[in-house]
């Protein structure tokens, strides 16, 4: 059976081609993390890394909003991943949604947020450990967290000062204010923005254009530039090297020197 065609609580998967295609499902609750949703993501996530016929990975959200992070409700009723005391709470969120991140970071496959709409706290870190955002017009941003009292323990500190820089994103976790989509744009926060109706159409077509390239040196790019970010230049260059001889020996490689010389368009493999 196709792993795609399984039900996922709170989740819809669907592979398009060479995408797959996540959506959260809550759109009565904003899409805010559950626990299955997110055990259900992390699953999806890894399988379709690891899957040959996967070249991209889109994740939006149902409904009107992308995702509001945390189920507020959850947490005043200490119910769900809010339930427990301090020490419980802590080997919850280490078990359960700190493993989002820690999936994102070590995903090969590129990953596109198509952020329909509200990303909030948690939802807004989700947008920022994606590669890629594309959002609608009626998209906003905002880290939430120090609003009810608690800090970005999903790991959204890390990602956001990387994306959009320290400043920016230490105004964001201080004053809790709503990022609208142009202002997102101009920060780096987001790559593109379009008309709400003109959303998926524009995502679709990134989809394609990243699944048109060679599978092998995409990956290898993304893991490059994960550690040019991290590590010095000298252990840089040394991956770098690494990775160039393995790259220039893919047959992808030599088919797209055909395809530019042929003028022909290439179809690539994973080997």
């Amino acid at each position: 059976m196709n792993f795609y065609l399984n039900k996922f609580e709170d989740l819809i998967v669907e592979q398009k081609g060479h995408a797959v295609w996540i959506t959260l499902n809550r759109p009565e609750a904003s899409n805010a993390y559950t626990t299955p949703m997110v055990k259900a993501l992390v699953e999806v996530l890894v399988h379709a890394d690891r899957d040959s016929s996967v070249r991209v990975i889109v994740v939006t959200g149902a409904g009107k909003c992308f995702c509001a992070g945390g189920d507020i409700k959850a947490m005043r009723g200490k119910t769900g991943m809010f339930a427990g005391e301090s020490n419980e709470l802590r080997e919850t969120y280490q078990a359960g949604i700190q493993q989002i991140p820690i999936t994102f970071m070590s995903l090969q496959t590129p990953v596109i947020a198509m952020v329909n709409g509200p990303a909030v706290g948690a939802g807004c870190d989700l947008a920022a450990m994606c590669d890629l955002r594309i959002s609608s017009s009626e998209a906003s941003f905002a880290e939430t967290f120090a609003k009810v009292g608690l800090v970005p323990g999903d790991g959204g500190a890390f990602f956001l000062t990387r994306l959009i820089g320290f400043g920016k994103a230490m105004e964001m976790f201080m004053t809790c204010r709503t990022v609208k989509a142009d202002e997102a744009q101009t920060m780096g926060l987001t790559n593109h923005v379009v008309l709400p109706e003109e959303l998926k159409k524009k995502t679709e077509e990134m989809v394609e254009q990243i699944s048109s390239l060679p599978p092998i040196a995409l990956q290898m790019t993304k893991k490059a530039l994960h550690h040019a970010y991290q590590n010095d230049l000298n252990s840089h260059l040394e991956l770098m090297a690494a990775y160039q001889g393995i790259t220039q020996r893919s047959s992808d490689h030599f088919k797209a020197l055909d395809g530019m010389i042929d003028k022909k368009k290439p179809t690539f493999t994973h080997y």
